[in-house]
């Protein structure tokens, strides 16, 4: 996955930000990940490899020697970044202004807080590995940190979504049940009913066998018919029937540029 924007910029190597799993091959992408990504890049995204991507592909040495130098004298990383929307002339004092108010909020967010917006939005741009990883960040923070039991529930309730999105529904389920135990909701209940309809290796232990209703499990049942029609709508589907009404020769070439673009988009949820 890459982003290309208004600009091309003679790049022979893309910077990789592993963040989203994109390659920018500008200054304008450069800016563009940085601005609308603060809670991804707030810490150690300014590093050498930037520096030198900054020095040698973007041609922009001036830059690179002050984002060093600042970096040898402990400054601040929100410093760094604004410093690269400044120079880049890609957004104006007023947005930068902004960009910097957007950090500040974040820095004054308690631990779990954080952690959680992070997970949020990695979940939100189908990051799920990572965003996996950081939900697990709070529930490794001291007992007193981890918020309250409404709080814990969501995060376990988030957890558990992300688990189910990678494949791993033993542990979703795990995660939502103790979910629920922290916040007796029927909505994680659900949730919970639902792994057991798509899995149907999961058991569930006489108590929450006893809680799922059958009026619940014929409700779930419904929904699950309902997500499996809509699949087989999916655009990817559609692209798949596309190529095998093609000739043999383009029907292979396809095939193979189809499993990489899979393979590539499986890698980044996984990751």
């Amino acid at each position: 996955m890459s982003l290309i924007l208004c600009r091309q910029e003679p790049v022979k190597h893309p910077f990789y930000f592993e963040g989203l799993g994109v390659r920018l091959f500008s200054s304008q992408e450069l800016c563009y990940v940085i601005y609308n990504n603060p809670i991804l890049v707030m810490d150690q995204f300014v590093d050498d490899n930037l520096i030198q991507f900054i020095r040698e592909d973007l041609d922009m040495a001036f830059l690179a020697a002050k984002l060093e130098k600042l970096q040898q004298s402990g400054e601040e990383p929100d410093e760094l970044l604004a410093m690269i929307l400044h120079e880049c002339d890609y957004y104006t004092a007023s947005e930068v202004s902004r960009f910097r108010q957007n950090l500040t909020a974040y820095r004054r967010m308690p631990a779990a807080e954080l952690f959680k917006a992070k997970a949020d939005y990695l979940f939100s741009k189908q990051q799920y590995g990572k965003a996996e990883a950081e939900y697990r960040k709070i529930l490794d923070l001291p007992k007193t940190d981890r918020g309250d039991n409404t709080f814990q529930a969501k995060i376990y309730n988030n957890l558990g979504a992300a688990y189910a999105r990678l494949f791993m529904t033993d542990k979703a389920c795990q995660a939502y049940q103790k979910s629920f135990d922290l916040v007796k909701n029927d909505e994680v209940l659900k949730r919970i009913c639902h792994l057991t309809q798509w899995n149907t290796g999961l058991v569930l232990n006489e108590r929450f066998q006893a809680l799922i209703t059958d009026e619940m499990r014929q409700e779930c049942e419904i929904e699950k018919e309902k997500a499996q029609a809509k699949a087989a709508q999916a655009d990817s589907l559609k692209e798949l029937e596309r190529l095998f009404q093609k000739d043999p020769i383009k029907r292979l070439q396809g095939a193979g540029e189809l499993i990489q673009k899979w393979k590539q988009e499986y890698r980044n949820i996984m990751s």
